[in-house]
């Protein structure tokens, strides 16, 4: 019985390692984007005057 209720626990930590999460994010502009595909990794294209600023990016699904 004891390893049944261990791999509950297990699925339910790996469970909440998934789940949604709330941020609360203080800035100038944001912007909406999908990310293409470039090569073996992603791109995502922004505005000229982006450029040298910082940015903090969240993936929402």
């Amino acid at each position: 019985m004891e390893a049944t209720s261990t791999k509950s626990a297990d699925q339910q930590a790996d469970k909440s390692i998934f789940e949604k999460v709330k941020f609360e994010v203080y800035g100038e502009e944001m912007i909406s984007k999908e990310v293409k595909q470039s090569g073996n990794s992603g791109r995502v294209y922004l505005p000229p005057d982006w450029i040298g600023k910082h940015l903090k990016i969240i993936r929402i699904d």
